[in-house]
């Protein structure tokens, strides 16, 4: 068996021998006297296998091998060193190395080895194929959508389920995080095991941590009997924390430390447990807004955010409101058994104008409150609510042959800052990147204006 491979040693001799022997048996060999240099390379292209020296100068094969597993864990590193021990060969396998070899060694051990690397590599490529094919063959349930923002969602929604790496989620209130989260979950090699959410909104803080990290009997006062938390029952699976930015300050910390450790100590224990699940979080706030007023911790906004999944604003889904509109009036019809069989042009043209302030979750309300009024077969522009009946976008308009309406600049100026603001769903900092304001200068404008978050 070929394949493509990545050498890594200082010495250059050793380098040049390695290619020869491995290219008369069958190998594309590239390689580099330097460990951040072969990470250079191998960010440009694509290997079936990594051979490293354990002991180089500045990044050593150990680093190399770590580095390599966290960002292409696909990409099996075979580790080759002269000094040769237990100790050593346990430490390459706990970096992440795929095979172990002592120095001197018979080329045809070193080809058997790789072979066996490559298989490795080509066998995972194929699994994640086949996974992507099923994925895209079943589709993404409840989650609906063919406009360009909600392709790159589901997009990355499809490369993220392949890892790990905790997500956040975030985006106005209605967008569908829950949905996206599941979607995390039942795309992910983790489908089998549980999904289990909990909101850190309005939830004391001894309550929600007793939630999450359990507690034993006698813990405190209402602690009748023990509790396994949240993080352990969802081991093997997916634990969604919603509303995180409404986590109470005083137990962030001891949320980064779990995460960090992958550990946990209940209240009342003494002893950690280890537990193992897919972290997801998701808000509506701005937590960035919120780290700089000290409602939240930078430390572990950066270590929730290793996957950043932003949902767009219904308004901002340009195709998306009518094909939507039309799978809630079939679902909400079957569930109240009425002939409902969709939406008339008056009707559509009423939710095309709506902003949706409330998103799809605001859309989803509209129709089955239209379904249950309706006493035709298409919903009509009086089964839906008077606001978006009546809705009028907001628009700054100026006459010139009537100079009794016009405005000052700061008065376009506090109109259009609004308008971006409402457009955004409120989210203070994306309105000032979108204004290009500084956001204490954007919030300074808005407390003149008396307006609150």
């Amino acid at each position: 068996m070929s394949g493509r491979i990545l050498v890594a040693d200082d010495d250059r001799s050793m380098c040049e021998l390695l290619q020869a022997g491995l290219a008369r048996r069958g190998f594309e060999v590239t390689w580099r006297t330097d460990a951040a240099e072969a990470l250079a390379v191998m960010s440009e292209g694509d290997f079936d296998a990594i051979v490293t020296d354990l002991n180089m100068p500045g990044t050593n094969g150990l680093e190399l091998c770590e580095r390599v597993t966290a960002n292409r864990p696909d990409v099996p590193v075979v580790v080759i060193t002269a000094f040769g021990s237990l100790d050593t060969a346990v430490a390459a396998i706990r970096a992440g190395a795929y095979d172990f070899i002592t120095k001197p060694f018979e080329m045809d051990v070193l080809r058997l080895t790789l072979n066996r690397a490559v298989q490795h590599h080509r066998l995972r490529d194929e699994v994640k194929r086949l996974r992507r094919a099923v994925t895209e063959s079943r589709g993404f349930g409840e989650i609906l959508g063919s406009s360009p923002p909600m392709r790159r969602v589901l997009d990355l929604v499809n490369r993220a389920a392949e890892s790990d790496a905790t997500a956040l989620i975030t985006g106005e209130s209605g967008t569908g995080k829950e949905l996206i989260a599941r979607a995390l979950h039942q795309h992910s090699r983790r489908h089998d095991g549980p999904f289990i959410a909990v909101s850190c909104a309005a939830m004391p803080e001894t309550l929600l941590e007793s939630e999450l990290f359990g507690h034993a009997r006698g813990a405190f006062t209402d602690a009748k009997t023990p509790r396994t938390g949240l993080l352990l029952q969802a081991s093997g699976g997916t634990l969604l924390l919603d509303e995180i930015g409404d986590m109470p300050l005083g137990l962030q910390p001891k949320l980064l430390r779990a995460i960090e450790d992958r550990r946990l100590r209940p209240l009342g224990e003494n002893t950690e447990r280890p537990f193992d699940v897919r972290l997801v979080c998701a808000t509506n706030r701005d937590l960035e807004a919120d780290i700089e007023e000290k409602r939240f911790r930078a430390d572990l906004f950066y270590r929730i955010n290793v996957i950043h999944v932003e949902l767009p604003p219904l308004r901002a889904r340009d195709g998306d409101v009518l094909p939507l509109a039309q799978h809630f009036v079939q679902h909400f019809s079957r569930v109240v058994a009425k002939q409902v069989a969709g939406v008339s042009t008056a009707a559509a043209e009423k939710l095309l104008a709506y902003s949706w302030p409330g998103n799809v979750r605001e859309l989803r309300n509209c129709i089955e409150r239209a379904v249950a009024l309706t006493r035709f077969e298409e919903i009509a522009v009086e089964d839906l609510p008077e606001k978006v009946q009546n809705y009028r976008r907001s628009r700054v308009v100026v006459d010139l042959d009537d100079t009794a309406h016009l405005v000052s600049m700061e008065e376009v100026e506090r109109r259009y800052i609004l308008r971006v603001l409402e457009a955004v769903g409120g989210q203070r900092t994306k309105a000032a990147q979108i204004l290009s304001l500084d956001r204490k200068t954007l919030y300074r404008k808005l407390e003149r204006w008396g307006v609150s978050e």
